[in-house]
């Protein structure tokens, strides 16, 4: 059996995004980016295929050889697919957002946490990865103001003992930012108290969100059942609507987003899909 993997982006997904991964069982503490190479190594030397950083400009799912198009020239079919498109960091859905994009706004802590050595920086989200990018910020930034829209976290207990301890850390809560200020680059944020109302300004160098992420169903959404999140359905076995599609991580409709809760999928996935082959 032949195995190919297509990634439109780098192989790793939001795992690539997080600093420092401390709840993956038997590692006690690596970067999501080391932990993604171990498993592109491993699955390279399992004979498996990778096409990454690649655009996916054709997808046929219900026939029964399943076929991938790729840069508008190169085609692929297979007996059987998983999708494990992942998802994308959510905007904040405040004024001049796309303006400021690249020019202050950040989704990742690990790619862009040095350009704002010394200076100081916004975390907006109130989950694990808002906390655990804030504290790995530290290291470079000099100062980082946390805002959330709730009176508490949404996190482990441990990432918040570890967000509150770090002197270089404060908190504003039942905030949301509702404009980004600047000239050529974000200067400051007008934030908006969720319960006087009553807005304020707050300087800063840098903003970094983390309020979660869309699932990237958008060339699945005419095929593949969805819910109202456009999130994929699947059974138990991460069996879709579709005979032969199976589906693996943050893109299916779940409870508990973890590496070790995707590893879950995949895992299930693969079984069900030679499963299926061998039916």
């Amino acid at each position: 059996m032949k195995t190919l993997i297509i990634n439109e982006g780098s192989i790793g997904g939001q795992m690539v995004l997080t600093h420092a991964v401390a709840n993956y069982p038997g590692v006690r503490e690596a970067s999501g980016r080391e932990i993604s190479q171990v498993m592109k190594n491993q699955a390279k030397e399992f004979g498996c295929d990778i096409e990454s950083n690649v655009e996916i400009t054709k997808l046929d799912l219900t026939s029964k050889k399943k076929m991938v198009e790729i840069d508008d020239d190169e085609i692929f079919t297979a007996d059987v697919m998983i999708l494990a498109t992942g998802g994308k960091p959510r905007k904040l859905g405040a004024k001049n957002e796309d303006k400021f994009k690249g020019l202050g706004i950040s989704y990742c802590a690990t790619c862009d946490g040095d350009f704002y050595t010394g200076k100081d920086v916004i975390v907006v989200g109130g989950g694990n990865s808002a906390l655990e990018e804030a504290v790995s910020l530290t290291k470079w930034v000099k100062s980082i103001t946390v805002i959330h829209q709730f009176d508490n976290f949404q996190a482990h207990e441990y990432a918040i003992e570890q967000a509150e301890k770090n002197s270089k850390i404060s908190f504003i809560l039942e905030s949301k930012i509702t404009e980004y200020l600047g000239e050529q680059n974000v200067e400051g944020v007008i934030i908006q108290n969720q319960k006087t109302g009553e807005f304020s300004e707050l300087k800063t160098d840098g903003v970094f969100v983390y309020i979660g992420y869309i699932p990237n169903t958008d060339k699945l959404k005419d095929v593949i059942h969805l819910n109202e999140r456009e999130e994929v359905l699947s059974d138990e076995n991460m069996q879709t609507n579709i005979k032969g599609v199976f589906v693996a991580g943050d893109v299916r409709e779940k409870k508990y987003r973890q590496i070790t809760t995707a590893v879950s999928d995949g895992t299930i996935a693969a079984l069900s899909a030679i499963e299926y082959l061998q039916s």
